[in-house]
Formats: structure tokens, C-alpha cells, sequence
């Protein structure tokens, strides 16, 4: 499975790409939501592991503009954030995204909750 994770934090982002290539994910990575896309038009991820609060453009924006665009609205978006009050739960689930987990998210649970969501998807029988 493919993972696209955009995160800004330095070590968070590079936790998040060790655990998941350690797991067997084909991992790439992005510090923004113009990084992102670009990622995205060069190898379509099948899940994005998106942090909410990235500079520029934040998350929630970027998963409306993916939900919104036919070309990426399938793609499945897996909301992380530190910021809760900021960023509600609610919210990130009205942008389009699939999941939301709060920060700190569990190392040793990570790659599990990924594959949960793809597997939950797939018996939605709409991707």
C-alpha cells in the first residue's frame, strides 16, 4: 500500500516514515499542502496520513480540494493533529477525511489503524 504523508514537523515526519516502511508501506512525504499535491500528481498515494496543521494551506483545506477533485476524491485521508480544539473531529470528517486520530498517535498502532481504513473502505463498496 501506498502512503503519502505530509507532515511539517521534522521528527514527526520522519517517526511516521520509519514506522510505516518498517511495516511494509511504500512510504513518500511531504512538509506542505503544495508538496503534497505535487506528490500526489507524480505517484498516487492510496491513503494520506495528513497532519491539520501545516503552514500555508492547512490540512483541512487540502482534503476539501482533494475531496472535491474527481481525479482524488478516492483517495483516503487519515486526519492527525495536536490541536483538537483547534481542529475538532467533526470538522476533519466534513472535509472528506476517512479517519481522525489525535496526536500523539501510537507508533505501535499506526500501521494497523492505516490498514483498518483501507479495509473499512473497501467494504463500503464505493471505492
Amino acid at each position: 500500500m501506498k502512503i503519502l504523508v505530509v507532515e511539517d514537523q521534522p521528527a514527526e515526519l520522519k517517526l511516521a516514515v520509519h514506522v510505516l516502511s518498517a511495516a511494509g508501506f511504500e512510504v513518500d512525504q511531504a512538509v506542505a499542502a503544495e508538496q503534497a499535491i505535487a506528490a500526489i500528481k507524480e505517484d498516487r498515494p492510496q491513503i494520506i496520513l495528513l497532519d491539520l496543521s501545516l503552514p500555508g494551506v492547512d490540512g483541512l483545506t487540502l482534503a476539501r480540494k482533494l475531496k472535491a477533485d474527481p481525479s482524488t476524491r478516492e483517495i483516503l485521508i487519515v486526519a492527525i493533529t495536536s490541536y483538537p480544539e483547534r481542529f475538532p473531529m467533526a470538522e476533519a470528517l466534513a472535509a472528506g477525511c476517512d479517519a481522525y486520530l489525535p496526536k500523539p498517535v501510537s507508533t505501535r498502532t499506526l500501521p494497523e489503524t492505516l490498514r483498518t481504513v483501507m479495509k473499512n473502505a473497501e467494504g463500503d463498496g464505493d471505492r
